[in-house]
C-alpha cells in the first residue's frame, strides 16, 4: 500500500505576525499541525515546510543532507515574506528546533522557539540511527508489507550509508559556534522525558544564547515529540504569551 506523504501547510490569520514551524527528523509537518491550528486560532498565520527525504520511504531519508533540510526551511521562510509578512517568529521541534536557531542568526525574525532541539554531540548518533530504524520498520508496516519482506527490506536498509546522521553532526557543529549571535527573544522549551535529546541541551542553547530576554521553560512529564504530548496544550498557551510578549515590544 502506497502511504500519502504529508504535504507543507499554511493556516492564514488576520494578524500582521506569522509563525514559522519546523518539524522534526523522521517526522513530518503533522508535527506541528497542531500547533498550527491552535495558533490559526488565535488570529496567528503559521506555514510548515516538509523537509525533502521527510514523509517518504525511509531509504530516501538516507539520501539527503542537513543543506537538503535548510533549503526547505529558506523556501519557507520565503513563502511568508512573499505573502507580506514582515513579522516573522520561527518555532521548530527537534531538528526543526536545530535549524530554527540556525534561522535565528540568518533571518531577521523577531523570536526563536527551540523545542527539545539537539546542540551536544554526545550518544547522539547511536539514538538517531535507533530512532531512524525505528521510523524505517513502522514506515514499511504502515505500507502493509509482510513481516519476511520487512525483515529483507531492513537487512538491505542497514547496509545504507549513515551520512544523513552525520550531516546533523556537521548541523550541530555550525549552529553551536553561531548561537551566541542570536539576539532575538528566545523561548527554550525543552522534555523532561526527552528519549533522544537530554535536557542538558536546553542548557547549553539558554546559556549561550545573546537573546534578551531568554526563557527557558521545562516540562518534566513530556516526550521528546512535545507537540504530540497528552499535555501539549500547556506548550501551546506558553508559545502564544511569548508571542503575544514579542507583540507588545
Amino acid at each position: 500500500m502506497k502511504i500519502k506523504p504529508a504535504q507543507p501547510f499554511t493556516f492564514e490569520g488576520e494578524n500582521d505576525h506569522a509563525i514559522l514551524l519546523l518539524h522534526g527528523f523522521t517526522g513530518s509537518s503533522s508535527d506541528v499541525r497542531m500547533l498550527g491550528r491552535f495558533l490559526q486560532k488565535h488570529g496567528y498565520t503559521s506555514h510548515a515546510p516538509m523537509f525533502p527525504g521527510h514523509g517518504v520511504p525511509p531509504e530516501q531519508l538516507m539520501e539527503t543532507s542537513w543543506q537538503d533540510w535548510w533549503g526547505a526551511v529558506e523556501e519557507g521562510y520565503q513563502h511568508l515574506v512573499d505573502l507580506g509578512y514582515e513579522k516573522i517568529i520561527v518555532c521548530g521541534l527537534s531538528l526543526g528546533g536545530l535549524l530554527s536557531l540556525k534561522v535565528g542568526y540568518t533571518f531577521d525574525v523577531r523570536g526563536v522557539i527551540p523545542m527539545c532541539a539537539p546542540i551536544m554531540q554526545q550518544g547522539m548518533n547511536d539514538r538517531l540511527y535507533d530512532g531512524v530504524r525505528q521510523y524505517a520498520r513502522q514506515y514499511k508496516q504502515f505500507e502493509k508489507k509482510d513481516e519476511e519482506t520487512i525483515e529483507d527490506e531492513m537487512d538491505e536498509f542497514e547496509t545504507l550509508p549513515i551520512s544523513t546522521l552525520h550531516s546533523i553532526d556537521e548541523l550541530i557543529l555550525v549552529v553551536r559556534e553561531h548561537l551566541h549571535e542570536i539576539k532575538q527573544p528566545t523561548l527554550v522549551i525543552q522534555a523532561g522525558k526527552d528519549e533522544l535529546v537530554p535536557p542538558e541541551n536546553a542548557d547549553v542553547i539558554y546559556d549561550e544564547v545573546q537573546a534578551e530576554p531568554k526563557t527557558k521553560e521545562l516540562y518534566e512529564d513530556a516526550p521528546h515529540i512535545i507537540t504530540l504530548w497528552k499535555n501539549k496544550e500547556r506548550v501551546h498557551e506558553r508559545i502564544l504569551s511569548f508571542i503575544k510578549e514579542i507583540e507588545a515590544r
